[in-house]
């Protein structure tokens, strides 16, 4: 039985359950924040909708027709297939979608008949979560598995595998809409993905040494022989050029926890093999405190005193003494 994370123990780091999905910056009442493709409106589990994917038709990119541009598409022509339509616009280089990898894209998303977006993410930030776990309109579950980084894929979705009968309101999204997809499949992460940022200098012989590795695999920590710091350290080990965390930005995650005392290891999302997606919020101070302003591609140490972990109450059956003192190693693949 996979042993359970101890990041989601205990009441005082992980107030309630994570959630993985678009902008949690976005006010409830902000209609953009319902138009991202998630579940929200989708058909419920009783229906069953065609798995058939065909080829077309899907309507004509008139503009920005290269990889990264924003695209411009024509109102759908004809009657749209009521099965899933799915285009390779541009074939990719990269990985293949796997069921279960999050993926990072940029798309916009307009109706067929009217040919009126509804939603985009060029021009903010791009959109990341999980495929193929119903995290996501069915559309997107199943029309982008198999596709690979650095495509262009475009997709017409029929309503049963959009927002069903009752459609998305917010969006203007009727029950009968055909939905019209461009999406730009920028990265995809897994259990065995890591940070790919530039190595920094690791020169203080007090601080834990840790491993510059890119392969998934769980860095080495190495731990020095003298005092604990009684404060927070927050080092980047691999810097990355993403965005720059906020307090509010729930994270995709790699990490690895070790003791201060004896170096031995008590968590890791690694040995679990499962991404971790985590409100930053919700986690204990000290990661509160040494990630926000870290960009996102980057490996990230903290050595974190007890007073900013689990204090005199560590979680039951973690292994970690109270008060102890704890180093991370934890890669912030994406922001979600």
């Amino acid at each position: 039985m996979r042993r359970r994370s101890v990041l989601l123990a205990v009441p005082a780091l992980m107030l309630t359950a994570a959630g993985c999905g678009s902008d949690d910056s976005k006010s409830k009442s902000d209609p953009a924040a319902s138009e991202s493709p998630s579940t929200s409106g989708s058909p419920s589990a009783s229906a069953t909708p065609s798995t058939k994917i065909v080829a077309g038709p899907v309507p004509d990119i008139t503009g920005g027709a290269k990889f990264g541009e924003k695209p411009t598409v024509a109102k759908g022509t004809g009657t749209p297939s009521t099965d899933l339509a799915v285009k390779t616009v541009i074939q990719g280089d990269g990985a293949a979608i796997v069921a279960g990898d999050y993926v990072t894209t940029n798309y916009l998303g307009q109706i067929w008949a009217t040919a009126k977006v509804f939603d985009t993410s060029y021009g903010r930030a791009p959109y990341t979560n999980v495929i193929g776990q119903g995290k996501v309109i069915p559309g997107w579950d199943k029309g982008l598995v198999g596709q690979k980084v650095n495509s262009r894929v475009e997709m017409a979705i029929p309503p049963a595998l959009g927002y069903g009968t009752s459609g998305n309101s917010q969006a203007g999204i009727k029950g009968t809409d055909t939905l019209v997809f461009v999406i730009d499949v920028l990265a995809t992460y897994n259990a065995k993905s890591s940070a790919k940022g530039k190595a920094v200098p690791q020169n203080d012989a007090n601080l834990p040494k840790i491993g510059t590795n890119t392969d998934g695999k769980a860095p080495s920590i190495t731990v020095p022989k003298v005092k604990a710091p009684t404060k927070l350290v927050s080092e980047y080990i691999l810097e990355g050029d993403g965005a720059a965390v906020k307090a509010t930005d729930t994270l995709l995650l790699q990490y690895k926890g070790v003791l201060w005392d004896g170096g031995k290891e008590f968590d890791a999302s690694y040995t679990a093999g499962q991404l971790a997606a985590f409100p930053l919020a919700q986690l204990i101070k000290g990661w509160q405190e040494g990630l926000v302003g870290k960009k996102a591609g980057s490996r990230v140490m903290l050595v974190t005193p007890g007073d900013l972990a689990y204090g005199a109450t560590p979680p039951s059956g973690s292994n970690i003494p109270a008060n102890a003192t704890l180093v991370f190693s934890l890669d912030i693949l994406a922001i979600l």
